[in-house]
């Protein structure tokens, strides 16, 4: 898929270091986590988490003028642990029948020219495609710019964590409608 200057497409083996790129810079610049074993090992591996398992899969956006890996996404097929997270977004998502949106990460000089929107769009079809999924679960941390607006502006938030007592991890969680299969021959 061709969106502007940029190839959408799904990441094969000569992709995983340019993604692996992209999601650690986003750990350590945008959400100044750094790279922490428990939350990122599909960061290190992304081959092992998103290539190789049937209901998970991987997008890359390449800039095509530079064939630059400019921004990531991921659907894998478990839903948030508890903990940390509360225990009913837990139990509203859980693992199995939940295809997780995540690594939807997009390189500040590259971002504001749709490429967010056209990930999320291609990994809900291949949610609806791969069958199995009976919703779309995504969290996001609201210190990243642009990222709260954005998965407003598409997503139902479902707990907001600032809201609770104590404030807990301060993520946002959101649920996107489940689009219905799209047949592979017309995708």
């Amino acid at each position: 898929m061709v969106v502007g200057e940029y190839e959408i497409r799904v990441a094969g083996d000569g992709d995983v270091d340019g993604a692996r790129a992209v999601m650690l810079d986003t750990v350590y610049g945008d959400l100044r986590s750094g790279y922490v074993p428990r939350w990122h090992a599909d960061i290190i591996d992304p081959a092992a988490h998103y290539l190789r398992p049937e209901r998970r899969t991987l997008l890359v956006a390449e800039h095509r003028a530079s064939g630059e890996i400019v921004a990531t996404g991921g659907v894998r097929d478990r839903g948030p642990a508890a903990p940390p997270n509360p225990r009913w977004v837990a139990d509203r998502f859980p693992s199995g029948s939940t295809a997780q949106l995540c690594r939807i990460y997009v390189r500040p000089a590259h971002r504001r020219h749709g490429l967010a929107r056209a990930l999320v769009r291609e990994l809900t079809d291949f949610a609806a495609r791969v069958g199995g999924y009976e919703v779309l679960y995504l969290h996001t941390d609201p210190a990243v710019p642009g990222a709260e607006p954005f998965w407003r502006s598409i997503a139902h938030e479902v707990c907001d964590e600032r809201e609770l007592p104590g404030g807990g991890q301060g993520i946002v969680h959101f649920e996107l409608p489940l689009p219905a299969p799209v047949p592979a021959s017309v995708a």
